[in-house]
């Protein structure tokens, strides 16, 4: 008897110790498209036939390997758990990639009208679906789509003209469009080490289907990028000294330096007029340093295009994909109460594809579920964004900030130079480091080219839940510049050291967590595909929208701003000259004397959607 309890406790341990080849079989096939081109599939199979199973699929550009019918993958899905779930899990090289025929194209654009046999990466998921619902046996006709990143861009792709039997889509920090916010420009500022280190090693050159790409194009020869990015010089200098003029997708950026067609023409978002087809799940970061527009973005597009949708937004205390894997109850010098990434994981992810997939389980997610990030909660809306009152905050004398606007015509005045720039991050790092948007600032506060204003103590709780508006009034002595919006919550001198950080050394008191943080090129103030010099020493307008956030500045904390006009090196320098900055030289970079203007005609100032 005693035996048989032993064993009983024994088995769901023994159960989910079970492999991959344990409980799967793979076959690995390639699946011609339209237009004759095959693309490489991996294929995992349940063992089990007890009932018919749907399929679960990822389409990426950073291959699906192990190569190999005899490799397999140490888990499956999403996240491990998936594993055990018994879905059909499919992964396919996209068009162009690894081990997939065919030429790649950077966001492949979206093709209207086609004409027979043109093929995009809509019709690559429809000719996917329908070969695997005719030759993969035991399937149950239905299909959900997943992935984070460039994944999860493939994953909204999909519902552009989606097929009838993608019954669920999980876009996970999806990128929308690459020059309107996400990864490589923000607001017309170019992300230069995130550009140029990712194609460093994604765009190489390749003759056909390959397991592996060719070495990089260069090697770094240090690990401090404010360094190496400063001596690099300008941007132009990447194609010569490092090598960069073999990666043909970074040239292009360089050409299309505007929003031009070349952009245009990847903008997902302005096709998902379909989308109400798809229960979908878009998923995001509040502090992903990569695509945190996206999902927003996408989410925003659904509901202007196809109102009677049926898609859910989520959106944590994380980085870039880490809701997949990790407690998620800590976030740098942060610690949250809740255990969020498993709280994703287990009561929202899980079910949506359980409900909408096996139809066996019950999906009730509201519109929005988003997390608090000062008030350490969950909260939940039925729509996104919530109703919330525009509440104006003005720019001041003295470094305040203030709901009332200063009556003189004041300004604050700083030099902005090219060779000293402000660091984007106080830690080390080759890239762009995940946690700088939410690094304590107090090491940019103390710079003079770094413009503080802050509020009085909070008397009580103010909650942010949105956009963030900036309505700017700057000028330059040079002909163009950059101007960086921080939104900062600034914690109590006597705030305790123990019970709220997540690592032992950080002095949490008095700590400047930036809750949000925008760049801003002034040449693209008018237009994003025609730009415009400034006229030096003239006040100009720049309107400026931050990307949402849900925050509560806490009781006793007070509500900070820094204005500067360089976050280096995430964003490239701006030589302060109006030029084709991708191919500006030495000499046109230059020191400017930078004006933020507070009062009279001309008041800088926020504008914050409050929760009431």
């Amino acid at each position: 008897m005693r035996k048989l309890a032993l064993l009983l406790v024994l088995l769901p341990v023994a159960l989910q110790a079970q492999s991959v080849q344990d409980l799967y079989t793979k076959m690995e096939i390639s699946i011609p498209m339209r237009d004759g081109v095959k693309l490489f599939t991996s294929i995992y199979v349940p063992r089990t036939t007890e009932k018919r199973a749907p399929f679960l699929m990822m389409r990426t550009p950073y291959s699906c390997r192990p190569y190999g019918a005899a490799a397999f993958k140490n888990s499956l899905g999403p996240e491990s758990n998936f594993t055990q779930e018994g879905y059909i899990f499919v992964y396919q090289d996209v068009r162009g990639r690894y081990m997939s025929e065919g030429d790649f194209k950077w966001m492949n654009p979206y093709i209207p009208n086609k004409k027979s046999g043109q093929a995009d990466e809509t019709t690559d998921t429809a000719d996917t679906i329908d070969w695997l619902l005719k030759n993969i046996p035991n399937n149950n006709g239905r299909v959900g789509v997943y992935g984070t990143s460039f994944p999860g861009h493939y994953a909204a792709q999909c519902l552009i003209d989606p097929h009838p039997a993608l019954k669920a889509a999980s876009p996970q920090a999806p990128m929308a469009d690459n020059w309107m916010g996400d990864d490589m420009h923000h607001n017309g500022a170019f992300f230069l080490p995130h550009g140029m280190n990712f194609m460093n090693g994604f765009d190489q050159p390749r003759t056909g289907p390959v397991e592996n790409y060719p070495n990089r194009a260069f090697t770094h020869g240090t690990q401090d990028g404010y360094k190496f990015f400063l001596e690099m010089g300008p941007i132009a200098n990447s194609l010569t000294k490092y090598n960069m003029s073999q990666a043909k997708i970074w040239e292009q950026w360089l050409i299309h330096e505007d929003y031009d067609e070349y952009w245009q023409a990847q903008n997902v978002p302005q096709h998902l007029k379909r989308a109400d087809k798809v229960p979908t799940l878009l998923v995001g970061g509040w502090f992903d340093a990569e695509d945190l527009a996206g999902p927003l973005n996408i989410h925003a597009a659904i509901e202007r295009q196809t109102p009677n949708n049926l898609t859910k937004i989520v959106m944590g205390p994380w980085y870039h994909g880490s809701w997949n894997g990790g407690p998620g109850d800590t976030l740098h010098d942060i610690k949250f109460v809740a255990k969020t990434g498993e709280d994703f994981r287990n009561t929202m992810q899980k079910p949506f594809f359980r409900a909408h997939l096996w139809q066996d389980a019950t999906e009730s997610l509201p519109e929005a579920s988003v997390f608090d990030t000062g008030a350490n909660q969950w909260r939940t809306f039925n729509t996104w964004p919530p109703a919330a009152t525009p509440t104006s905050f003005f720019l001041k004398n003295q470094g305040k900030l203030e709901p009332s606007g200063e009556p003189k015509s004041l300004f604050d005045e700083w030099i902005s130079d090219p060779k000293k720039p402000v660091p984007s991050s106080n830690s080390i790092s080759i890239g762009m480091p995940r946690q700088y948007l939410l690094e304590d600032q107090r090491f940019a506060a103390q710079r003079p080219d770094v413009m503080v204003y802050q509020t009085t103590v909070l008397e009580k709780d103010l909650t942010i839940v949105g956009p963030i508006k900036a309505d700017l009034v700057v000028s330059t002595s040079g002909t163009d510049s950059d101007y960086v919006v921080k939104i900062i919550d600034v914690f109590p001198n006597d705030y305790p050291e123990t019970s709220a950080r997540a690592n032992s050394g950080t002095v949490m008191s008095g700590y400047q967590m930036m809750v949000r943080g925008e760049p801003f090129r002034a040449k693209y103030r008018n237009s994003w595909s025609k730009p415009e010099a400034m006229r030096p020493n003239t006040p100009e307008k720049i309107n400026m929208e931050l990307p949402a956030i849900c925050h509560t500045f806490k009781k006793g904390h007070r509500l900070m701003v820094q204005i500067q006009s360089s976050w280096f090196p995430v964003v490239g320098l701006n030589p302060q000259k109006f030029c084709k900055i991708p191919y500006c030289k030495e000499s046109d970079f230059q020191k400017a004397t930078q004006r933020v203007y507070l009062g009279g005609k001309n008041q800088t100032k926020l504008v914050l959607p409050v929760l009431k």
